[in-house]
Parts: structure tokens; C-alpha cells; sequence
């Protein structure tokens, strides 16, 4: 299913043994855009800590019960490190064991309530929604909107479009754009640049925040700009019933 990234933002977390939380936000992966961590602010049991919890420990996602279902206990959760809500956390890496602000930074919590710690390297690729949210959207003849919101998909926790508002064009809107349309980001200049024009992008599907997109939205969208969908690639990598996965388009079978 998929979310909005500020929609889940403020859900309840639900732990084994109770709640544990609220969301707060997400750290993705720039590279894959997937997400790496979900942002738990523990503040109604244990003031002040905020703690970082790996997708594999997230059950599922109910929109009427504004609800994410953890597999981890209170226990765990108390004992895992805390988390400078300041900071990125490349630059909390590279200040371990104690972030900028002065909070503990000793690893993260993982399913089994195991934590992994950073040691003297840092992870330059992990991204905040939160941070990465007003980014200028870049198109090959100018400046188009700017990063409004995040589609994540809960089956896969990885994000399946960014949320552009074009209210800098008249008439604006929100359209959808897929990662994999994108081809760099400048971190220093806060601005996303992809292969398409402005134009084709002010004529694509309008997105609106009343409904999130169906399949044949989604189609619809992929099919303006003659780009694959997300699930053919799935389909695509599922193996067949003797176990194999065909390989992908343009590679040779066994490389």
C-alpha cells in the first residue's frame, strides 16, 4: 500500500507490549531511495529519546487506525541509542560516540533488538524526508517546483515517487516523479535535476492529496513520460517455478 510520508508522520507505533511512539520521520538511502531507518520519538515514556528503527522491524500500516505495528518490546526500544533529532546523521557519524547537540550516538536498533553501531565510519548516503523536503525540482530547460512530499510504498519501504508542486507555473499543481526518472541530486544546492522538460511535466497527471494513486493512475503517469512501471521490474525479477529469476533486459543469462 501506499503512503505519504507526512501522512505517516505522527501515526502511533505499536510495540509487542504496547505503544512505543510516534512516528516522526524517515532516513532513506540516496542511492536506491529506499528507506533505511524510521524515526521513533519515544517522548510520552522516555522523555527526550528518539531512536532510529530498521523497516524489517515494521509489521504493517493501518491508515484508519493511524497505526505502524513495531516487532519490538518497550525493552528494546529503551535500550536502544538515542538520537540527536538535529544533526544529519552523516554529520552525527562523523561526531560519534556523542552528537553535535550532545546525544549518544551508539548504533541502531535492529528486529531483534541487536544494535549496530557506527564505529569511526559514517554513512554520507542517508537522507532525511524531512530535510530533503523543499528541494527545487531542476527540468533540462529550468526550474519547476520543488519537493513537497514522499509516496512510500509499505510492502517494500521504498519511496515510489516524490510529490513536486509546480505553484511557481500558473496554473500549479502536484505531479509525481519517479526516482529512477531522476538523474543527480545536489545535496549543497538543495536542487533535484531530471532528464525531463518542464513542459512534460506541467502536462503529466495532476496529483492530488485527497487520494493517493491507483494502478491506473500510476500507468497513466509512466505511460507520459514512456517509462516502465516499478512493478514490471518486480514481475520481472520474480523467479519461475523451477526457482530462476530471468535476467534483466540487455544482460547475458548467467552474468
Amino acid at each position: 500500500m501506499l503512503h505519504t510520508a507526512t501522512a505517516i508522520a505522527g501515526y502511533r507505533l505499536g510495540g509487542r507490549d504496547g505503544e512505543l511512539g510516534r512516528v516522526k520521520g524517515f532516513y532513506f538511502d540516496d542511492r536506491s531511495w529506499e528507506i533505511r531507518y524510521l524515526v521513533a520519538n519515544t517522548r510520552n515514556w522516555l522523555t527526550g529519546i528518539t531512536v532510529l528503527i530498521a523497516p524489517h522491524a515494521l509489521m504493517s500500516v493501518s491508515r484508519s487506525e493511524r497505526l505502524v505495528s513495531v516487532d519490538l518490546t518497550r525493552e528494546q526500544i529503551e535500550r536502544s541509542p538515542a538520537l540527536s533529532g538535529q544533526a544529519p546523521v552523516s554529520e552525527q557519524f562523523k561526531a560519534a560516540p556523542f552528537g553535535t547537540y550532545g546525544s549518544p550516538i551508539r548504533g541502531f536498533v535492529e528486529r531483534d533488538g541487536s544494535v549496530r553501531t557506527p564505529g569511526k565510519g559514517h554513512d554520507p548516503h542517508l537522507r532525511s524526508t524531512d530535510h530533503v523536503r523543499g528541494y527545487h525540482l531542476q527540468a533540462t530547460d529550468g526550474e519547476i517546483g520543488h519537493v513537497d512530499d514522499f509516496i512510500i510504498d509499505d510492502a517494500t519501504w521504498a519511496i515510489r515517487y516524490l510529490v513536486i508542486a509546480t505553484h511557481n507555473w500558473r496554473p500549479g499543481k502536484r505531479v509525481l516523479i519517479a526516482p529512477a526518472w531522476i538523474e543527480r541530486v545536489s545535496w549543497s544546492k538543495k536542487k533535484v535535476f531530471v532528464g525531463l522538460t518542464s513542459q512534460a511535466i506541467q502536462q503529466s497527471p495532476e496529483y492530488t492529496a485527497a487520494s493517493l494513486p491507483t494502478r491506473e493512475y500510476e500507468t497513466g503517469l509512466h505511460g507520459h513520460y514512456d517509462r516502465p512501471g516499478y512493478w514490471v521490474d518486480a514481475a520481472a525479477e520474480k523467479p519461475d517455478a523451477g526457482g530462476n529469476v530471468p535476467p534483466k533486459s540487455g544482460a547475458e543469462p548467467g552474468r
